[in-house]
C-alpha cells in the first residue's frame, strides 16, 4: 500500500505530507482547489510526463516522495532486481522525483539514481490513474486484446508468449526469403564482387601476427647499420680493449695476498673473477651478436611492400589481419548464399510453410482459449453493471479473425496474423432491451463509460496486483442510485487495493473510510494549497457543503450525518 506523499513546490502546493491507510480514500473541495495536483505528484511518481510549468512559480524544482509497504512476493521486486538496484522485499519502498525549471527529471528509487523508462516500469506495478479521459481507452478497439488477455493471463499468457516467438521466427524468415526473391540483379553484382575480393584476401595469404612481425624485421634491418657499429664498440671494448686485461690484472694482485688476510680477501676476489667471467660470457654474446646482423636492402624493400599491401587490404576489409580474415569468411558463407539462391529459396518457402503451420495451430489454440475468456469476461461484467444500475445492459467482448495484419495461406480461407495472434478482440455492449449489441464506442455515454470503467477495474483489480487505484472524477455525468451505486462499488474495489477518487459527489464521499479536504487560501498575493484530513464535524460539514452549496443549514448537516451513519452500515454489512 501507498503509505506517505510528500510534495513541495508543485503547481500551488508549496509543501504538503500526506500520509495514508488501507481502503477507500476521497478528496473533496472546490473547483480549482487543486484536488488534481494530489493525483498529478503521484502520477509522477509513477513516471508521468513532467514539464517545468509544474514547478511552482518562484522556485527552482518540484520534489515528489512517495513510500510503500508492499508484501515481499509483489513482482515489483524482481523488476527492481533486474534492473539492479538493491531493494530488500517487505521492506519501505520510496520512489523520488525532482523536476527543475529546464524541465529535466532526477528520478530515485531507494536513493537509486534511475532514468525515467526504468521508474515508468516500475510505477505501472504500483499505480493506476483512471481520469476521465481514461474512460476513451475503453472505446479503442485496438485495447481490448490486452484487457482480456490479461483477465485469463495464466492460461492465456503463456501461449500467447509462445505465439509471438513463433510469430518473430517467421517474420524474419518471411523477410529473408523476400529479400532473396526481390534481390535480382543486385544479387550478380554483389556475387561478382564478393568473387573478387575472395580472390584478393585469399592471393595475399594472410596470417594472423605477420604485420607484428614484419614491423619487427623492418625495424631489425632498417638499424643494422647502427646495431653493428655500437655492438662492435662494445665487444671490443671489453674483450680487445682493457677491460678484461685489467679485471684479470686485479685478480693476480688479489691472489698474491689472499693468504694474508683470507677472511676478507677471499670472498673479494671470488666477486671479482665472477665478474671477469660475466664480463668474458658478454663480450661472447656481444661478438656473436655483431655476427648476426644482417645487411639486406632488398629483403627491407620487400618487408615494405608488403605492409604497404597489407595497408591497402586493412582500408578494404578490416583494422587487422584477424578482422580480414573473418570478412572472407563471412562473404564466403554470402557468396555460397547467392550463388545457391534457387536452392535457398526452395528451403526457405519449405521452412517458413512450416513455421506458418506452427503458428497458426499455436494461433488457433490462443483464440479458442480467447473466446472462453471472453464468455465468463463478458458475465462477470454483466453482474459488475447491474450492480451500478445498469440492470438492462447487455455486455459482450466479441473475437473474430484479425482484418489488418500479414495475410498468408493457410487451407482454404488463409488467415491474417498480427504480432497478438488471429484475432481481433472488441467490447460490444447494448444499454436497452431490444437494441443489438454495438461496438463501445458508438453507443456508450460518459456516464455509462464511466461505470463501464469502474465494473473492469473491479474484475482487474483481485488480477494485476497492482496495489494503489486512483479514480479522477469517475463519477462524472452520473447522479442520484447511479452515484451511490458508484460509492458502494469503489468501496468494495478498495477491499483488494487502495482506492483514491477525487469527487464532487456526497454519495460518494460519504462511502470512504479516510476523507481528505483539498482547500487554497492567499496570502500577501501568493495562492496556498492545503490538504488536511477530515473526522468528526468537520467531515459532516464538509459533506453538508457538497449537498447544499455555500449556505450550510441544520437539515444539510443532518442529511450528513445520516449519509455518514448509513454508509457505516452498509461497509460493516458488505464486509460481513
Amino acid at each position: 500500500m501507498l503509505t506517505e506523499l510528500s510534495i513541495r513546490n508543485l503547481a500551488v502546493v508549496e509543501s504538503a505530507s500526506i500520509s495514508f491507510r488501507d481502503g477507500f480514500h476521497v478528496l473533496t473541495g472546490e473547483t480549482g482547489a487543486g484536488k488534481s495536483i494530489v493525483v498529478d505528484a503521484l502520477g509522477l511518481a509513477a513516471g508521468g510526463r513532467g514539464s517545468a510549468e509544474l514547478v511552482r512559480a518562484g522556485c527552482e524544482k518540484a520534489e515528489i516522495e512517495v513510500q510503500f509497504d508492499l508484501p515481499a512476493d509483489h513482482p515489483v521486486w524482481r523488476t527492481l532486481a533486474d534492473m539492479g538496484i538493491e531493494a530488500v522485499p517487505g521492506e519501505p519502498l520510496i520512489i523520488r522525483r525532482d523536476i527543475s525549471t529546464q524541465g529535466k527529471s532526477v528520478c530515485r528509487i531507494n536513493g537509486r539514481l534511475v532514468n525515467l523508462s526504468a521508474l515508468r516500469e516500475a510505477g505501472e506495478l504500483l499505480i493506476n490513474i483512471h481520469g476521465q479521459h481514461e474512460h476513451q481507452s475503453l472505446t479503442r478497439a485496438e485495447r481490448h486484446i490486452d484487457w482480456l488477455d490479461l483477465y485469463d493471463a495464466e492460461r492465456i499468457g503463456p501461449v500467447k508468449a509462445r505465439y509471438q516467438e513463433e510469430y518473430r521466427e517467421y517474420v524474419a524468415a518471411l523477410k529473408q526469403l523476400r529479400e532473396l526473391r526481390e534481390s535480382g540483379q543486385q544479387a550478380l553484382h554483389m556475387a561478382d564482387l564478393y568473387r573478387f575480393q575472395l580472390e584478393e584476401i585469399a592471393a595475399a595469404q594472410l596470417k594472423v601476427g605477420e604485420d607484428e612481425s614484419l614491423m619487427e624485421e623492418k625495424r631489425m634491418l632498417s638499424n643494422a647499420e647502427k646495431l653493428y657499429q655500437n655492438v662492435a664498440e662494445a665487444y671490443e671494448a671489453i674483450y680487445a680493449g682493457k677491460g678484461l686485461s685489467t679485471v684479470a690484472r686485479a685478480i693476480q694482485r688479489i691472489e698474491d695476498i689472499a693468504d694474508v688476510d683470507p677472511a676478507a680477501l677471499k670472498p673479494l676476489l671470488e666477486q671479482i673473477r665472477s665478474a671477469y667471467y660475466q664480463l668474458e660470457d658478454a663480450a661472447f654474446q656481444l661478438r656473436d651478436y655483431r655476427d648476426r646482423i644482417e645487411f639486406n636492402p632488398s629483403r627491407l624493400e620487400q618487408i615494405e611492400r608488403r605492409l604497404d599491401f597489407l595497408a591497402s587490404l586493412r582500408r578494404k576489409y578490416g583494422n587487422s589481419i584477424r578482422e580480414m580474415i573473418e570478412y572472407g569468411e563471412k562473404i564466403k558463407r554470402e557468396l555460397e548464399r547467392l550463388e545457391n539462391k534457387d536452392e535457398t529459396i526452395r528451403r526457405l518457402e519449405t521452412e517458413t510453410n512450416r513455421r506458418l503451420g506452427e503458428l497458426v495451430a499455436v494461433g488457433r489454440e490462443l483464440s479458442k482459449l480467447r473466446r472462453l475468456a471472453a464468455e465468463r469476461l463478458a458475465r462477470e461484467i454483466e453482474r459488475e453493471l447491474q450492480q451500478l444500475q445498469m440492470e438492462k445492459t447487455r455486455f459482450a467482448v466479441f473475437v473474430g479473425p484479425a482484418e489488418t495484419g500479414i495475410r498468408a495461406e493457410e487451407g482454404e480461407f488463409g488467415v491474417v496474423l498480427t504480432k497478438d495472434g488471429l484475432d481481433q478482440v472488441e467490447f460490444l455492449i447494448s444499454t436497452n432491451p431490444g437494441e443489438p449489441l454495438r461496438p463501445l464506442a458508438k453507443i456508450a455515454s460518459g456516464g455509462e463509460l464511466s461505470r463501464i470503467m469502474l465494473a473492469m477495474k473491479t474484475i482487474f483489480a483481485r488480477i494485476d496486483r497492482v496495489p494503489v487505484l486512483i479514480f479522477d472524477e469517475v463519477d462524472t455525468g452520473v447522479s442520484g442510485r447511479a452515484a451511490q451505486a458508484i460509492a458502494e462499488k469503489l468501496s468494495d474495489v478498495s477491499r483488494h487495493c487502495q482506492v483514491f477518487s477525487i469527487t464532487h459527489l456526497p454519495q460518494v464521499a460519504c462511502m470512504a473510510d479516510t476523507h481528505y479536504l483539498v482547500s487554497k487560501s492567499v496570502e500577501e498575493d501568493r495562492t496556498y494549497t492545503q490538504v488536511t484530513v477530515l473526522t468528526g464535524e468537520d467531515r459532516v460539514r464538509e459533506l453538508a457543503r457538497m449537498l447544499g452549496g455555500v449556505e450550510i443549514t441544520e437539515t444539510t448537516l443532518n442529511h450528513a450525518r445520516e449519509m455518514i451513519a448509513l454508509a457505516q452500515t452498509k461497509k460493516m454489512a458488505s464486509k460481513a
